[in-house]
């Protein structure tokens, strides 16, 4: 079990942060791992399947697949993110100033671990211009892979931040943790995380970065050497809406509320700001805030601050009609 010592001065310094270019990178490793996709990845796929055939053919995805494997992967293709608004380009900047030195020291660790690399792909990654062949493979990854559907995912991704950082701050630590992921426990100024070798870790004043992910791999990853602040990546709240929920329209409750609304009352099965709810849903800020106000009027749906946001939730007649109108589906 891997054991993390926390101080006063830790916790306050924790924040929470996303990472595109995380979610990027662990999507390239599982859909090109030998094993092949598992069942998250295999319905993602069958929404970008066309897209990722595209990007294999016209891309130079074997430079960034020599720098994952198994058990190891380059900490240069995805720098650490400062915050929830960091964006891509911002990562993607870091990766391309990344010293070729250190592009060869860890590209170099990778391909020690594989028996069979291709000579060309040798030579690109000790190349001078390294960082930059690898960034512009990330880039088109970006824009074939997850571009189209970042709205909905940095979405999730916020409304998972939101609930968290609310129980922290109304429960504490040992609750938000617990909370976090079922092998993260708190004990008396430590951080127990199981399935991880016997090691003891202090974080020195460093805080934790706490990043939640859609496709983070085994659930959860820890952080513990530089680039990266000592962080814990974890699977975020609400991903398997991605996944599975279809549309209402043509449900009893589409017929009832409308399909726009009855697609907004499922979309709340977490809290949500109605910018959140309109990157998920893809509608409009002014259709998902008069479709709102119609729910409140109903009372199907309430409202409360939370920080500077204002978050919806379903009221309990709300929850009853989308339990029955899933029930029924």
């Amino acid at each position: 079990m891997l054991h993390v010592e926390v101080s006063p001065e830790d916790l306050a310094r924790s924040r929470f942060a996303i990472s595109p270019l995380w979610e990027l990178v662990h999507l390239l490793r599982r859909l090109g791992s030998p094993g092949g996709p598992d069942v998250v990845l295999a319905r993602w796929l069958a929404r970008v399947g066309e897209r990722y055939r595209v990007l294999r053919d016209r891309t130079d995805l074997p430079l960034v697949a020599a720098l994952q494997p198994p058990g190891y992967g380059a900490d240069f293709l995805s720098p650490p993110p400062e915050g929830v608004a960091t964006t891509v380009e911002d990562l993607l900047a870091v990766v391309r100033a990344t010293p070729p030195e250190r592009v060869r020291t860890e590209a170099g660790a990778a391909l020690a671990r594989q028996r069979h690399v291709d000579p060309r792909v040798r030579g690109v990654l000790a190349g001078a211009d390294a960082a930059e062949r690898v960034a512009d493979v990330l880039s088109a990854a970006w824009e074939e892979l997850l571009a189209p559907d970042w709205p909905a995912l940095r979405a999730i991704l916020e409304r998972d931040v939101v609930h968290r950082a609310g129980r922290l701050v109304s429960d504490g630590w040992a609750a938000a943790l617990a909370d976090l992921h079922p092998r993260l426990r708190w004990r008396d100024g430590c951080i127990d995380v199981g399935r991880f070798p016997e090691q003891v870790v202090r974080l020195g004043g460093r805080g934790l970065l706490l990043v939640p992910s859609v496709f983070v791999s085994g659930g959860l990853a820890v952080a513990l050497e530089a680039p990266w602040p000592p962080a814990l990546v974890y699977p975020a709240r609400g991903t398997a809406a991605l996944w599975e929920r279809t549309g209402a329209g043509g449900s009893g409750l589409g017929r009832l509320l409308g399909a726009a609304r009855a697609e907004l009352l499922l979309a709340l099965d977490e809290p949500a700001s109605t910018t959140q709810l309109a990157r998920s849903l893809g509608q409009s800020l002014g259709a998902v805030g008069d479709h709102l106000a119609v729910l409140r009027d109903s009372g199907l749906v309430t409202r409360a601050r939370a920080g500077r946001s204002v978050l919806y939730r379903r009221t309990p007649v709300g929850d009853a009609l989308a339990v029955a109108s899933t029930s029924a589906s």
